[in-house]
């Protein structure tokens, strides 16, 4: 019998999904041997999943990169054939590469991230590299959400905020899938359900959430913003809104302009800069703020303009959306939607919460009681992954103006640091890249009109991604989904060097993949690849490692320093600001470097701004290192990390450098949370304690956040599409989009991609959700959660599956206008009949993460990317045409049957990495119940 040895505990923050839940690993014999949930930490207390438990087989998964890898020469971009060289080859020639990029024209590197959690790390090197062709993965995942939030209400759902269920009587989800977020959401909904709160679900899908919920609502997909709309139609008509709350707190009462076909038109009446109301009381036009009684309705004659508040305009507008019309666009009922809209509003104006919570508001008036509305929205991917989910985030976020459930007790609340002015006063650099300069300011943000936008002066794109283009104006996280098209065919120009972290954009990050992998090796003339050089990092042998020239081999998140910033996506709570830190407990592999440490290492080779001193020698021995010291400006007290700071780690927020601060962390088992005090934890947009607070942590001015019912960045750009805006003048081709999108007031309108896949043609709508157990397709190579699922099926309703002549079990053609795949098809009645849906991230191709060509991924699994169009008829992309959103849920399809064996995309399989054993493991059919046997 093996002699055991004392055993290690250690606590940090797990990654197997985004979530960011405290975790307790146990080490033993230098092994990893358990891990459990950190009862302590803010954002699970304890709780755990399936993901985190089986870190244990990522972390010794046969699909892990051990060395830097070079293609073979003679080998071309897609077979996977590499050799393995030593670190200082890999790190000279990549810095050779990038070198010669900066010194010529630093514009021609583009850097594009996936899910990382340090990117405010990765944003600082391009910056400092002098590129603007940096992003996140947000421009696939859920701008609209993000964005549409931040500019309705300086603020927006997940790390932004939540749902307060602690409080609420009534709780809506709509357009959640099992993966956001996860464990804190469990834990909410059973907080509600044990309080007797009615829980009510909207979503093409009962699964997951939904299948407990006490009511669920079968939508269209792509109709949630007429639904939303229809809501508030009924609201409105009863009389069932937040007059006060509306008037206090919202632009609802500010007056706008009615100046049809005239420059202005549509924006707010301003006195000495600013906006305006009628006070009922005073009998005239007073400054935003100094009304007693702001009028919410009515017309006025100032100074021969004619005026309206913002609110008649939205009345208005929701006399369209009645729920007849809704019930024909999104199949719910007349009936339902009334019935919904009515309990909402009871629930919210008549019967609200009190709490015996005094706060004083921003006038410094004093309030002896917290004043809640229960009624708490919960909503993500499934509202802001179409074309027209930008309008569809605003119509959520005006209903929940509508109710005053915003930042109250029992409704939506902030996450310090937000909430943010709406929108924040950060703006995309516009300086033009230089070679050998760093570039200012930062490179996202929010643009407030066209004067903020990154265009020549022939309205041409000044990023590879078109953000901030005449096209895609508030792309506020960038759109990785355009760069790889956009640097094959060299628009707005051509690059260099591709550079991904953590970006699977050959596979499940990426839509239309055969096409895009075509470009990935696609040549000129000369017999050079159009896109020269990609450098990639990854810690997995992920699809996109085959299309690479140059790979480094990343760690585990067992293995690395991260920080999850608030400067970045934190772990706060509406509580107070939270974030927490990475941490070695286990050493890498032989070989194996982090990714944050070679970009170091490459910045100091690259002699980059901040990272070398005067001597050019390094300022940073180690991303732990910079976590320590780094600071936004020399000098801002201002870092990564919140918590411990000051030289004796004895200030919280701000404070100078504390050479101990990453140790303090470790001693606080990896999280650091502030707590706020009662009297500031609600109504913080308008909370005069919370706003001066928030001014000494440098998290906003201090100003009160007024929320923003009307959009009046919006309307400037469809003045600038109508010729009406100071002079600007748009491409032709893009005056259109800004006339007809941006409206101040959301809309609902069908989403771009039905109009080339009509409804007749292509009868259903194909959708797709990560499973509980998956994360993206960081799952598919560890042994345990294959287990659970390692393959995927297309869920039919067996009405719609009957018509199509399909068989419960059998196999189908799915083809959507770009293209088709074989799959397995499973009847089901938690599918509404013009919709299908199956799991993302299962499918593999042949041979890569480690897995046998032959496995259940590669033989049973699919994924509804490959069939997905990334452009619209007119060449732009199938994106929403405000945030660059890709409309990856906007996908038409049709069924007809198939002849079994295993799944087809036409899509080449990839090499084994050199001298590897391919993983094959006992795994159960997710279709079936039954056994598959090695490979499987």
């Amino acid at each position: 019998m093996r002699e055991l040895t004392e055993a290690k505990i250690a606590y940090t923050t797990c990654y197997m999904c985004a979530c960011k839940c405290g975790i307790k690993v146990t080490i033993e014999d230098g092994k990893l041997r358990f891990i459990q949930g950190n009862q302590d930490s803010p954002v699970n207390q304890g709780v755990f999943c399936a993901k985190g438990a089986a870190g244990i087989m990522t972390e010794y998964s046969p699909a892990r990169l051990r060395k830097p890898l070079l293609r073979v020469a003679e080998a071309e971009r897609g077979e996977g054939r590499f050799v393995e060289v030593e670190w200082e080859t890999a790190l000279d020639l990549a810095a050779g590469w990038l070198g010669e990029v900066r010194e010529r024209d630093p514009r021609k590197l583009a850097f594009y991230t996936g899910r990382d959690q340090m990117q405010t790390f990765t944003g600082f090197w391009s910056r400092m590299f002098g590129t603007p062709n940096w992003a996140s993965h947000g421009g696939f995942c859920s701008v609209n959400m993000a964005a549409g939030g931040v500019y309705s209400v300086g603020g927006s759902l997940w790390e932004f905020g939540f749902p307060d269920l602690d409080h609420a009587s009534l709780f809506l989800l709509i357009g959640v899938a099992e993966d956001h977020p996860a464990n804190p959401l469990k834990l909410a909904i059973s907080r509600l359900r044990e309080r007797g709160g009615r829980f009510v679900v909207v979503n093409p899908v009962r699964s997951g959430y939904g299948a407990i919920a006490d009511q669920w609502i079968p939508i269209r997909p792509g109709t949630d913003g007429f639904f939303l709309l229809s809501l508030m139609h009924v609201l409105v008509r009863e009389g069932l809104y937040a007059a006060d709350y509306l008037a206090d707190y919202t632009n609802a009462p500010h007056l706008v302009a009615v100046r049809p076909g005239c420059e202005g038109d549509g924006l707010f009446f301003r006195r000495d800069g600013d906006a305006v109301v009628f006070d009922r009381a005073a009998g005239r036009v007073v400054p935003a703020g100094e009304a007693d009684q702001p009028a919410l309705e009515g017309e006025y004659d100032v100074d021969g303009e004619v005026l309206r508040p913002a609110f008649a305009l939205l009345r208005e507008r929701l006399a369209e959306y009645s729920p007849e019309r809704a019930a024909e666009v999104t199949g719910i009922p007349a009936r339902t939607i009334r019935e919904l809209a009515l309990e909402m509003g009871d629930t919210a104006l008549r019967r609200p919460l009190v709490l015996p919570i005094p706060w004083r508001d921003a006038q410094g008036m004093e309030h002896p009681q917290t004043i809640g509305r229960p009624v708490a929205i919960h909503a993500m991917r499934g509202l802001a992954a179409h074309s027209n989910g930008f309008q569809t985030v605003r119509a959520l976020f005006d209903l929940m103006m509508l109710l005053g459930t915003v930042d109250v007790p029992g409704g939506f609340l902030y996450k310090p640091p937000y909430p943010k002015a709406a929108p924040p006063p950060v703006k995309p650099s516009r300086e033009t890249p230089e070679p050998g300069k760093p570039l200012g300011g930062s490179l996202l943000g929010y643009v407030a009109g066209p004067e903020d936008l990154l265009v020549d002066d022939e309205g041409r794109p000044q990023r590879l991604d078109e953000a901030y283009s005449w096209d895609y104006p508030l792309a506020a996280h960038g759109m990785i989904q355009n760069v790889i098209r956009n640097a094959w065919r060299g628009q707005p120009y051509k690059i260099d060097v591709l550079m991904v972290y953590m970006a699977n954009l050959a596979w499940n990050s990426m839509w239309n993949t055969g096409e895009v992998q075509e470009m990935l090796r696609a040549k000129d003339e000369s017999g050079a690849y159009r896109i020269p050089k990609v450098i990639t990092f990854d810690a997995f042998h992920s699809e996109m490692v085959a299309w690479s020239d140059l790979v480094f081999p990343d760690t585990t998140y067992l293995e690395r320093y991260d920080a999850m910033s608030l400067l970045d996506r934190p772990i706060s709570e509406p509580s107070g600001p939270a974030d927490c830190i990475r941490h070695p407990v286990l050493p890498p592999p032989e070989g194996v470097r982090s990714t944050a440490d070679v970009l170091i290492d490459l910045g100091v080779r690259l002699r980059l701004p901040r990272f070398v001193d005067g001597d050019g020698g390094p300022v940073y021995a180690s991303f732990k290192d910079f976590i320590t010291n780094w600071e936004t400006e020399p000098g801002s007290g201002v870092g990564l990390l919140a918590g411990f700071r000051g030289a004796e780690g004895r200030e919280q927020l701000t404070g100078s450098p504390n050479p101990d601060q990453v140790e303090a962390y470790v001693g606080n088992r990896a999280f650091w949370h502030y707590e706020l005090p009662d009297g500031m934890r609600y109504y913080r947009m308008a909370n005069r304690d919370y706003l001066d607070w928030s001014k000494r942590a440098k998290f906003s001015s201090g100003e009160p956040v007024v929320l923003q019912l009307y959009s009046e960045p919006l309307q400037r750009f469809r003045l600038a599409g109508q010729g009406l805006y100071g002079g600007w003048r748009p491409p032709e081709a893009a005056r259109e989009r800004l006339s007809g999108y941006f409206d101040p007031l959301p809309f609902w309108y069908s989403p771009l991609e039905w109009a080339s896949a009509s409804p007749e043609e292509f009868p259903l709508v194909a959708i797709t959700q990560r499973p509980m157990c998956h994360y993206h397709s960081w799952g598919s190579h560890n042994a345990w959660l294959r287990q659970l699922l390692a393959e995927n099926v297309l869920y039919v309703n067996p009405r719609t599956g009957t018509a199509a002549g399909l068989e419960d079990g059998g196999w189908a053609w799915l083809e959507s206008r770009l293209g088709r795949i074989k799959v397995p098809v499973r009847y089901s009645e938690a599918v509404e009949p013009g919709t299908v849906w199956t799991w993302n991230g299962l499918g593999k191709a042949p041979g890569a993460w480690g897995l046998s060509p032959d496995a259940a991924e590669a033989r049973r699994g699919f994924l509804l990317n490959h069939i997905i169009p990334d452009l619209l008829p007119d060449q732009r992309f199938n994106s929403d045409p405000i945030t660059g959103q890709a409309a990856w849920f906007d996908l038409r399809v049709r069924l007809s049957p198939a002849e079994g064996g295993r799944v087809e995309a036409g899509l080449s399989p990839i090499v084994p990495l050199p001298g590897r054993e391919t993983m094959a493991i006992l795994a159960y059919s997710a279709a079936g119940g039954g056994k598959g046997g090695a490979g499987a």
